[in-house]
């Protein structure tokens, strides 16, 4: 067993008898937190979204102030989560303020080593072109039997769970007037 050293019963002594004073002085831990929560969050402008991770539809507060997202939080008046959040969207804070997200488009040229920022102008026109020539390239209007079938082979696509059922909707609806074959979603709409 080790023994304990005059100084270590010595700290041990001072750091319980601060706990017990403090507490017999009515100074509750607990409360000192949410005080200092309600502080943090005073003048803060409360906006309710939503939790952008999965299709359930969770509840979130986002508390703002000087356009700056002070804190996100479960909203206990949602049916749906009441309040609570799973580890990803108790991460939200995170994914809003995280000095390692990407805020704007960047593109890596064919044999380039480096990405480059570019403007949305020219991501937007650079996906239209390649959705265009992969399926101009792999659009096959008949099968082997003749059967018209107007359909694309050369693009797929897979969709997450984080699609809301109205986008899940028009997802399939613009893939499928595409003509694309290859659609599968989490949600499988």
């Amino acid at each position: 067993m080790n023994k304990l050293s005059r100084r270590d019963f010595l700290k041990v002594g001072a750091a319980g008898t601060s706990v017990v004073a403090v507490s017999a002085l009515g100074f509750d831990t607990a409360q000192a937190k949410s005080i200092k929560q309600e502080l943090r969050i005073t003048n803060a402008k409360e906006v309710h979204s939503l939790c952008p991770y999965c299709a359930v539809g969770c509840s979130t507060l986002v508390y703002v102030s000087n356009d700056k997202i002070l804190q996100i939080e479960g909203n206990p008046d949602s049916p749906i989560n009441q309040g609570t959040l799973c580890p990803k969207g108790a991460t939200n804070h995170q994914l809003a303020l995280s000095s390692r997200r990407v805020t704007k488009p960047l593109y890596r040229a064919p044999q380039a080593t480096e990405w480059k920022e570019v403007e949305w102008d020219f991501v937007l026109d650079k996906l239209a072109r390649n959705v265009k020539d992969a399926r101009d390239s792999s659009f096959v209007a008949t099968d082997a039997a003749g059967n018209l079938v107007n359909r694309t082979e050369g693009i797929g696509f897979v969709g997450g769970a984080a699609f809301s059922n109205e986008e899940g909707y028009l997802s399939a609806k613009i893939l499928r007037g595409l003509g694309l074959v290859y659609v599968e979603q989490q949600a499988r709409t």
